[in-house]
């Protein structure tokens, strides 16, 4: 009975990947969504030297803040993907009608979670590795890829909790994406100042990134402090609106 059960669960599992892919293909906003990172990697590896070497605009100077902006983007527009395709599946009344599944809607909801971030990681991990700024390791950027896509859920989670439908999920995902901007700024401080910043998730890896490039010893903290921090704070937020949306799917 339990191998029949797990048989049904693991097909019921390929039947949700499937349609969710077909799903984002057949969407055009989706379907330019989920492309949409490749373009970053291009730009760092490519048109930035190019307009460095057309202007005298120094890419070594600034490798933090060009890598962080780059990196920060992909979790959002994940986020926003599976935000809006969790809204679909509320619009067709699926989240109610998979209670009557062997899979729970912890399960279901695991399952797109899983989704989004793996396809986060990838995307920044290559975005970080093709770009070439910096000059980081692969085992950190697996590192910071893997804090920087945790917030991936969380954003779709996010706007879940504060949209009805696509329309409502559109504005809000411009305007959490402003969000951003607080921990690009951050950069630009180096003492207790920066902890003005820090409310932001983004702020984390981002100083996790630039400790990488310019040091441990010009920043307020080490690179384990804040990719440590950042991880607890990022875990947190999650399980905050997740429970917050799944008080909004249950009214």
């Amino acid at each position: 009975m339990n191998l029949l059960l797990k048989k049904v669960v693991c097909n019921m599992y390929k039947s949700f990947l499937s349609s969710e892919w077909k799903k984002w293909l057949r969407d055009p906003l989706l379907k330019f969504m989920v492309f949409y990172p490749i373009l970053f990697g291009v730009i760092g590896r490519y048109v930035l030297p190019l307009i460095a070497e057309q202007t005298g605009f120094s890419i070594d100077h600034f490798a933090d803040l060009i890598v962080v902006i780059l990196v920060l983007l992909v979790p959002h527009v994940y986020g926003a993907l599976i935000g809006f395709s969790i809204l679909d599946d509320r619009d067709d009344q699926i989240l109610t009608s998979i209670h009557v599944t062997p899979l729970g809607i912890h399960q279901f909801l695991s399952f797109r979670i899983s989704v989004v971030f793996t396809l986060s990681f990838i995307a920044t991990t290559y975005v970080m590795w093709f770009s070439n700024i910096g000059d980081l390791s692969i085992s950190h950027i697996f590192a910071v890829s893997f804090l920087v896509s945790l917030a991936a859920p969380m954003t779709g989670f996010f706007i879940n909790a504060l949209a009805k439908n696509k329309i409502e999920g559109f504005a809000v995902m411009k305007g959490s994406g402003m969000i951003i901007i607080f921990p690009i700024v951050s950069l630009f401080f180096f003492d207790k100042k920066e902890l003005f910043f820090s409310f932001a998730p983004g702020f984390w890896p981002a100083k996790a990134i630039s400790s990488l490039i310019r040091g441990d010893d010009i920043l307020l903290l080490t690179y384990h402090h804040y990719f440590f921090i950042g991880l607890a704070y990022i875990i947190v937020l999650n399980i905050i609106v997740y429970k917050i949306f799944l008080t909004k799917v249950k009214s």
